[in-house]
């Protein structure tokens, strides 16, 4: 099937709702290709933090290293 969605000023667009219970997902995957856009279901996104686990740090260690590497980025400063 095909639908057609408006895209807002903000970039924003409505995904249909037989579209949102086929990806049976929240979080997507966007892929482009040329003018093609595709947009595949993400089941688990648990190891997109796993670069700044060190062993058994808790999430909120972990979240601190997360936010002082953003600050420091966006410092200009670099680790």
């Amino acid at each position: 099937m095909t639908y057609t969605a408006t895209i807002t000023s903000k970039g924003q667009i409505t995904i249909p709702r037989v579209a949102r219970m086929a990806l049976k997902s929240t979080t997507v995957e966007i892929e482009v290709r040329g003018e093609e856009v595709i947009l595949r279901p993400v089941q688990s996104v648990a190891g997109a933090l796993s670069a700044y686990a060190g062993g058994k740090e808790s999430l909120t260690e972990i979240r601190g290293k997360v936010w002082q590497e953003v600050a420091d980025e966006k410092a200009g400063r670099t680790a």
